[in-house]
């Protein structure tokens, strides 16, 4: 599969020549350890991969006895994997670093020593356990990794110029023919069940059968539980109780994350760690509540008032229905003919959220009970000027839509407004000073 960080990865080669180590940092099962040794294989002359989570006390004695004799350090690494390191053209992989801190410490004196580049891989990088007694290094360049983005999944179809024509269309704002909207409407949504986790989108490609890539993505559900029990700590309850909660919550009219709803006398402050944990696990995208849409959302947002996405919604599919509704209520087909009349509006927002954070946004959303207002979504401009800074963005799945909201937000907030936008499921149009975009297209903006 072709993904876009790998040309990431490229950049960070030719631009740090070994001054930095290249941190890959994402979601179990997303690819990181793959695009790294694919990314080693063909960049470098030769590579040495050190696997954390099965690597042999011997190797993990050098980082401890030898980190201040490299040549020694090298020498019998080398040994050890049988390999010879070419200087300056061989990389060196930690592959779930996460699993063994003082590799991570070790990488300020490797990058200074010059010999050889590395590449780190993990999840839950900066909780305490796995930053406990380290000094984490400066000398790292991070890479968030996500699930396949609508673009990677065309590409991985084979619908690559489908995929061109659809950024044609919109760099010039124009409408695409209706026969190509349906097309692309119809890829959109084989992606609303597939998901981005490289698995299943190769279950995908090799079966074509929905129930197969199914029982995928509920086995790496199953390895998110199994990892919450074994690293999430004393917190590994709430941390369930979170997660389980997400396509509840998502449900909801409003979205917003609501303790009460896991028990009645839950508070912010008895979750927080969780939160942070399924954050910093990137497994969730959280989205929160901004008070005053200026120019610095963060400066103004409501930590207590948030929404909590899954970080696939492919995963979210199947984490909501049984496998025996999936089939017995004709999920899949109603979702592929646009006919899923309850949970769809949740699977939108989902899906957007995940395509804004994959192309590199922070997720906001403003909401005000006083005047019944609510805005999706909250995206600052690339270039910042003295007004009209902040782009609101709806999203809706059906057909219907009234800007009530939007028309709210945009008389009380008109001087930072950039124009306002609505994801939908129609092709480009404007009305009345509102951009229509096709859902699909989220990731451009």
């Amino acid at each position: 599969m072709q993904r876009k960080i790998t040309a990431k990865l490229q950049e960070w080669k030719d631009t740090s020549a070994g001054k930095t180590a290249a941190l890959i940092v994402g979601a179990r099962r997303v690819g990181k350890s793959y695009i790294a040794e694919n990314f080693a294989k063909t960049a470098y002359q030769q590579y040495l991969l050190i696997d954390f989570s099965s690597v042999d006390e011997e190797i993990k004695e050098l980082f401890i006895h030898y980190n201040g004799d490299l040549d020694t350090f090298f020498e019998l690494l080398q040994a050890f994997y049988q390999v010879e390191l070419p200087k300056r053209n061989s990389v060196i992989i930690f592959d779930e670093v996460q699993m063994f801190p003082p590799a991570r410490q070790m990488i300020k004196h490797l990058v200074a020593d010059g010999r050889y580049d590395y590449i780190e891989t993990g999840s839950l990088m900066s909780i305490r356990k796995n930053v406990k007694d380290i000094l984490i290094p400066s000398e790292e360049r991070e890479f968030p990794m996500y699930p396949l983005d609508f673009e990677e999944f065309m590409v991985s179809i084979g619908a690559e110029q489908t995929f061109a024509s659809l950024k044609r269309s919109y760099e010039e704002k124009r409408p695409l023919t209706p026969a190509l909207h349906r097309k692309i409407m119809t890829m959109f949504r084989q992606y609303l069940i597939v998901g981005g986790m490289p698995q299943a989108v190769q279950t995908y490609l090799d079966t074509k059968n929905y129930k197969e890539v199914d029982r995928v993505k509920r086995d790496i559900l199953k390895l998110y539980h199994d990892d919450i029990y074994k690293h999430a700590d004393k917190d590994a309850l709430r941390v369930t109780q979170v997660f389980d909660h997400i396509p509840m919550q998502l449900s909801n009219a409003n979205k917003r994350f609501m303790f009460a709803n896991i028990k009645e006398d839950a508070r912010l402050r008895e979750y927080e760690d969780a939160l942070i944990w399924l954050s910093e696990s990137k497994i969730v995208n959280l989205c929160y509540n901004t008070t005053e849409p200026t120019i610095g959302l963060t400066t103004r947002m409501d930590v207590s008032s948030f929404k909590c996405y899954l970080g696939d919604t492919g995963l979210l599919l199947s984490q909501t229905f049984s496998e025996k509704s999936l089939q017995e209520e004709e999920i899949y087909k109603k979702i592929l003919f646009g006919k899923l009349e309850f949970n769809e509006g949740m699977l939108m927002e989902n899906v957007v959220a995940q395509m804004l954070t994959a192309a590199g946004h922070s997720l906001y959303y403003y909401s005000e009970t006083t005047d019944r207002m609510e805005i999706d979504f909250l995206l600052t401009k690339n270039h910042i000027t003295s007004r009209k800074n902040i782009i609101p963005i709806e999203v809706k799945s059906g057909k219907n839509y009234l800007p009530n909201s939007l028309n709210k937000y945009r008389t009380k907030f008109h001087q930072q407004i950039d124009k306002p936008i609505v994801l939908y499921t129609g092709d480009i149009a404007e009305k009345d000073g509102i951009t229509f975009l096709p859902v699909y297209m989220a990731g451009l903006l």
